[in-house]
C-alpha cells in the first residue's frame, strides 16, 4: 500500500492534513519531501483562476488546439488566410 498526504510538522509530530485510515500501533515507512509550492486554496475555480495566465501558448492556442496537439491544418481565419 503507498498512500500520499501532504503533513504539517508542528516541530514535535507530523500531523496529516486529512484522516488516514491505518493501523494503530503499527510501524511505517515513510518518505520526507518539503512542499515546494503551498497547496491551492479554496474551490476548484479558485485554483483555476490561480493557474490563469500561468501557460506560455500561441495566441490562438484555444481555436486552434486540434492543431497543437494533433497537427490538423489550422482553420482560415483573417489572421491565417
Amino acid at each position: 500500500m503507498n498512500k500520499r498526504v501532504t503533513v504539517v510538522f508542528d516541530g514535535g509530530v507530523l500531523r496529516p492534513d486529512v484522516p488516514l485510515d491505518l493501523a494503530p500501533n503499527t510501524r511505517y515507512i515513510i518518505t520526507i519531501q518539503e512542499l515546494q509550492e503551498p497547496l491551492p486554496s479554496g474551490d476548484a475555480w479558485d485554483v483555476l483562476e490561480a493557474m490563469t495566465g500561468t501557460v506560455d501558448a500561441p495566441h490562438d492556442w484555444s481555436s486552434e488546439h486540434d492543431h497543437y496537439l494533433y497537427g490538423t491544418p489550422k482553420k482560415a481565419t483573417p489572421d491565417n488566410p
